[in-house]
């Protein structure tokens, strides 16, 4: 602090004149007094700056002085004051152990001011010498709320943990159940394959028509590939008219074959080239060997299906948690975006439209992958707990003054004016106890803020509530 103007110190009788001292003795105010001095500060300037190391601490002896805070990337002044012996800076050089010492505010003097200024491991080690009981009382308190705020963030993230675990093992087990359900029909479809096969192989048909049958399989093979989807009442006309027709040439039990015929392409004109190639007398095996065959295409499809959903699932877990990849990497912030809904899908109620408006030029930035997805999950989780069920949930990513931002809407009541403000702090919460710690938006501020250097941003009325998140383009 030696570039600015100072004189060497105040006399203890004048420190016994300011309400911080003038319960201490003649010994602890000279200890003060020679350890101290007198600094001046010009009108406008700044005293100390929030997040710098907590060097001094600071009590007024004149002129008037502002106190701020940064909040969501704005100073908000806190307080202004002109009443002498007014302190700042320093004020928690009584712990010990290790802990950054950093300025908690910001101070800017108003007027010209002068200060008599003490360095932080004198005023430290002055509380821990003469007020031990007092010095315990508050390092507890201090370093209780510290642990206290750090196991109950811990639980906030082992919760959050747990909701999407069973939300992910839920999905993941209906196409697993979907898949295994395929496979026992399909052993079932493959021998009754074996067994027509045995019957139409055993000397009833020739070698051309048994050439005509495979090439009838294989045609069927293609059609049930790439059956088109039918409406419902085109559907049943079509399942009719197959019916009508297995009916006709007196094959049992015709209405169950047909809606597997129809789903994998078959009509009724097609049929009639099983009636050409094998005679009428062989006509009822040979539809059901086909039957066979589009089915077990028709299964193969969705164990195809149900598989590779699995493994969409598995990809959106691995990209959520970043396993196996470097904390700090260039990422795709849509990516984060769709694997954190792919992850939360299962909380997501039907009565609730997602919608994405995604700016696709945008480039990858450099972040913390894993940490944004947090800040992505607690997002939603609130605008989710917002709509109670009902309602459209927004995510929209654009680019503008050097930042990336994601924004996180949705149309629930709004958030009230009088509580806006404090959403921020920590174990600030509107749900009922039991249901919220208060600290999903709290982690996700030091997230965005401290370790990404953005910010984060809200605006609300009912009906229309987003938070925007401002990431820069730059490392």
């Amino acid at each position: 602090m030696t570039d600015h103007p100072s004189e060497p110190t105040l006399p203890p009788g004048e420190l016994r004149t300011l309400f911080l001292f003038e319960a201490l003795n003649e010994a602890q105010l000279t200890q003060l007094s020679e350890a101290g001095r007198v600094e001046r500060r010009l009108a406008g300037t700044s005293v100390f700056q929030e997040g710098e190391p907590a060097t001094c601490f600071f009590v007024l002896l004149s002129g008037a002085v502002a106190m701020s805070r940064r909040v969501q990337g704005d100073e908000v002044e806190v307080s202004r004051t002109d009443q002498r012996g007014v302190y700042g800076g320093a004020t928690q050089a009584y712990i010990t152990g290790e802990f950054s010492q950093l300025y908690l505010n910001t101070l800017t003097a108003l007027t010209d001011a002068e200060f008599f200024v003490l360095p932080a491991e004198v005023i430290g080690a002055c509380v821990r010498e003469w007020f031990p009981m007092a010095m315990h009382l508050l390092e507890g308190l201090f370093l209780g709320m510290r642990a206290t705020q750090t196991i109950v963030g811990e639980r906030e993230r082992l919760l959050a943990l747990g909701s999407l675990s069973a939300g992910l093992t839920h999905e993941l087990n209906n196409p697993a159940a979907a898949a295994v359900r395929a496979t026992s029909a399909l052993r079932g479809r493959v021998a009754g394959m074996r067994q027509k096969l045995a019957m139409i192989a055993d000397g009833r048909l020739d070698g051309s028509q048994l050439h005509d049958l495979v090439e009838l399989q294989e045609d069927a093979v293609k059609r049930a590939a790439s059956a088109p989807e039918l409406s419902p009442l085109a559907r049943s006309d079509a399942e009719d008219a197959v019916a009508d027709w297995l009916d006709d040439h007196d094959i049992v039990g015709g209405w169950d074959l047909a809606a597997t015929l129809v789903a994998g392409g078959v009509d009724a004109v097609w049929l009639d080239q099983i009636a050409g190639a094998v005679g009428e007398d062989n006509l009822e095996p040979a539809v059901r060997w086909l039957t066979y065959t589009v089915d077990t295409e028709l299964l193969m499809s969705e164990i195809d299906d149900t598989v590779n959903r699995i493994s969409g699932l598995v990809a959106a877990a691995k990209q959520y948690s970043q396993l196996d990849r470097a904390p700090h990497q260039t990422v795709d912030v849509h990516d984060l975006l769709d694997a954190t809904l792919t992850m939360l899908h299962g909380k997501i109620p039907e009565g609730v439209r997602t919608v994405k408006e995604y700016d696709r030029s945008l480039p990858p930035i450099p972040a913390y992958a894993a940490e944004l997805n947090q800040v992505w999950t607690n997002l939603i989780d609130n605008a989710l707990g917002a709509m109670d069920g009902a309602g459209t949930l927004t995510l929209r990513t654009r680019r503008k003054d050097g930042h990336l931002i994601v924004e996180v809407g949705d149309t629930g009541a709004g958030i009230p004016p009088e509580v806006r403000p404090r959403i921020f702090e920590p174990f600030f919460t509107t749900k009922p106890v039991g249901e919220g710690t208060g600290l999903g938006l709290d982690i996700s501020y030091r997230i965005v803020v401290n370790k990404h250097h953005g910010d984060i941003r809200v605006e609300s009325r009912p009906g229309d509530t987003r938070f925007r998140v401002y990431l820069p383009l730059a490392a």
